[in-house]
């Protein structure tokens, strides 16, 4: 179990790698491929890398001022251009991925409390302006004001880089864990909006530590495979994830009414899950 705020920097080009495979997280490829073999193995030290990558591509992918400027903008009744929207949006998937890293690599295998409700509440706030509900806009907005704010962000940033991580036999079995509840629930015939959701925050979470190990072993060909595997998975799931809040939010349909899942996701499901050493 080690803790240190001493992390690695990794060379521009290693960050740029990182921010085109998480910006491939929900392309859809058809013709993806998985190796024969899922190799498990990960040493100590590349825990330690791949955690410091993903801290590294949050600290300078934006700014707390930033972030913020694009909250008030919408709270003032005002829309955001097309590239601020893409701001929003990578700024997002920085705090998704580390997000993910925390899960994976810490001794605890969560993120920390307060990092996971503002990637939680902007999430929200995303969901509300691309809907256009006033109402759910402004109580995320400003609950992302309080969360964003400079004594709740230091005290973010110094969790962050006060992470413990876990050991390697941990950092497998959490890794085994994960796929015993996705088989769990891929045993149901239906899932509900929630299950659903479930089973997309571990088929994200995986594509995430796969896109790290990609961008750090560039001619890891297994690695990009997986990556483009489960990144095609992460796509049609979340297109499928996009109409179910839109049809939540409209009132058309329940999200929690039990449905089938897709089998075109099903089958790619199924096939990860008969690869994966348990």
């Amino acid at each position: 179990m080690i803790s240190s705020n001493q992390w690695k920097k990794f060379p521009s080009e290693t960050v740029q790698l990182l921010f085109t495979a998480v910006d491939e997280d929900d392309i859809i490829d058809e013709q993806t491929h998985l190796p024969q073999v899922i190799d498990l193995q990960c040493s100590q030290e590349n825990i330690r890398n791949y955690y410091a990558l993903c801290l590294q591509f949050w600290e300078e992918g934006f700014t707390r001022i930033e972030l913020l400027r694009l909250v008030h903008k919408l709270l003032k009744g005002k829309k955001l251009s097309t590239t601020e929207r893409m701001q929003y949006k990578y700024i997002r998937s920085r705090y998704k991925h580390l997000r993910f890293a925390q899960r994976l690599y810490s001794k605890k295998h969560e993120a920390n409390l307060w990092f996971r409700q503002t990637t939680v509440f902007l999430g929200h706030f995303q969901d509300a302006f691309r809907n256009e509900k006033k109402g759910l806009l402004t109580f995320y907005g400003q609950i992302l004001c309080f969360y964003l704010s400079l004594p709740v962000w230091m005290l973010v940033h110094y969790a962050l880089r006060h992470t413990r991580l876990d050991r390697e036999s941990g950092f497998i079995a959490y890794r085994q864990g994960q796929m015993r509840a996705l088989g769990a629930l891929m045993a149901k015939p239906r899932l509900t909006g929630t299950e659903f959701h479930n089973v997309r925050k571990i088929i994200s979470q995986q594509v995430s530590y796969y896109d790290t190990l990609r961008s750090i072993d560039p001619n890891n060909q297994d690695a990009y495979q997986i990556s483009r595997f489960l990144a095609n998975i992460n796509g049609l799931m979340g297109d499928r994830h996009d109409e179910m809040v839109a049809d939540k939010l409209s009132g058309r349909k329940p999200y929690d009414e039990p449905t089938l899942l897709d089998i075109n996701i099903r089958q790619r499901l199924e096939l990860f899950l008969a690869r994966y050493p348990l």
